[in-house]
């Protein structure tokens, strides 16, 4: 498409804002209707050229801005050199391909491909569409992550909350089979296609590795442990003795394969993080290093309250459980707390159980991960590695 075939999209201020996602009260509404997706030149109020991207009067974001290089196309070629720069980062920068087989292809604006990421599970590519742009362009995708993984198969999806906003449908068909994993040396079970059933989250592989090894020697307790990965890397780095709950007996059914697959012992038991919790500190059992790894607790800017007096809970009740000095690695991948809340109330914690918390290290999602310096709120995960004595 040639720029003077590409619609053109005023924002009601000077320049451009500064993130990549516009929102429609920053824009004047186009005179003619624009599908859901199209590709359009952006200018400001003064109409000097300030972006090319996505056009979706139907959505909140009503631009998604992808390059702000004049002369770009937003095209398949820009597509595929976009994805091979993505490709780049994770095989000749980070060396993924010696870490294992699953990690993130791309990670929408820290790729600056805003909409879409797609996620490697060995030979199978999970792409998940975000945007309607992205979708329109799904072909050129598909093409360009062949060429860096051929013979993989590919399956694509969307939430239905987001094709909804979105306007564009998805059909997703059949999910892929579930398939094997590796990583740090450590083989697991993952499940493509079927959300936060995954079985394995990619975005912690650096910190299972760091828990691992600080928790040699110790007693462990893995809570939310869903497939097991934190408790199977610490016993195969060799810590004493392991314990995981999960309030999801099915995938406990996987982490029990996974610590078979790896030789590990590892004791899984289905229950309510409070009510174990609460069961095993009135036995007086503790732990030398516990991790708390609890899902995504709100997608709602009204309930981050809610969220924090939970995570007070559950790292308070956690506390109790864990030894003098012992290691307490949690964790928060709802994306609405920000670092700060969530080391404020580790502060608390600490308060409340008259036990002081010394913050090690604040990590979050591998680099595989990259987070748009201009797009803070893409740095969703935050794990505190922290010694309570």
């Amino acid at each position: 498409m040639n720029h003077t075939d590409t619609p053109t999209i005023t924002l009601t201020t000077e320049r451009l804002p500064g993130h990549p996602w516009i929102w429609s009260a920053q824009v004047r509404k186009p005179e003619r209707h624009l599908p859901p997706g199209s590709v359009v030149r952006i200018v400001d109020a003064a109409g000097r050229f300030v972006g090319h991207g996505f056009w979706n009067g139907h959505a909140r974001v009503a631009l998604r801005v992808l390059s702000t290089d004049e002369a770009a196309r937003i095209d398949a070629d820009f597509i595929a050199a976009r994805i091979a720069r993505a490709v780049a980062l994770r095989r000749e920068v980070l060396k993924l391909d010696d870490a294992g087989n699953a990690w993130r292809v791309v990670n929408s604006e820290g790729d600056g491909l805003s909409g879409l990421v797609v996620d490697r599970y060995a030979d199978t590519l999970v792409i998940e569409y975000f945007a309607a742009g992205m979708w329109r362009l799904r072909e050129a995708i598909e093409a360009a992550l062949r060429e860096h993984f051929p013979g993989a198969t590919l399956y694509a999806f969307a939430e239905q909350h987001v094709q909804k906003q979105e306007s564009f449908d998805c059909h997703s068909g059949e999910a892929p089979a579930p398939v094997r994993v590796t990583e740090h040396g450590l083989t697991f079970h993952a499940a493509p296609g079927a959300g936060h059933k995954t079985g394995f989250f990619a975005d912690q592989r650096d910190n299972r590795r760091r828990f691992a090894e600080l928790a040699r020697g110790r007693r462990v307790l893995d809570l939310c442990c869903n497939s097991g990965g934190f408790a199977i890397h610490a016993m195969a780095a060799g810590a004493r003795e392991a314990i995981a709950v999960d309030a999801d007996a099915g995938i406990l059914d996987i982490a029990r394969a996974n610590a078979e697959a790896n030789g590990v012992d590892v004791r899984f038991e289905a229950a309510d993080l409070f009510d174990w919790l609460r069961a095993a500190i009135d036995r007086g059992e503790r732990f030398d290093a516990i991790v708390l790894d609890p899902p995504k607790l709100t997608r709602d800017r009204r309930r981050v309250t809610q969220a924090l007096k939970k995570y007070f809970a559950m790292n308070r009740t956690a506390v109790d459980a864990l030894t003098p000095d012992g290691l307490l690695l949690t964790c928060s991948c709802t994306g609405l707390v920000g670092a700060d809340d969530f080391l404020d109330t580790l502060r608390r914690v600490g308060l409340s159980a008259a036990r002081d918390v010394q913050v090690l290290d604040l990590r979050g999602a591998g680099a595989d991960h990259p987070v748009a310096a201009n797009v803070p709120e893409g740095r969703y995960l935050k794990a505190a590695f922290c010694r309570v004595s």
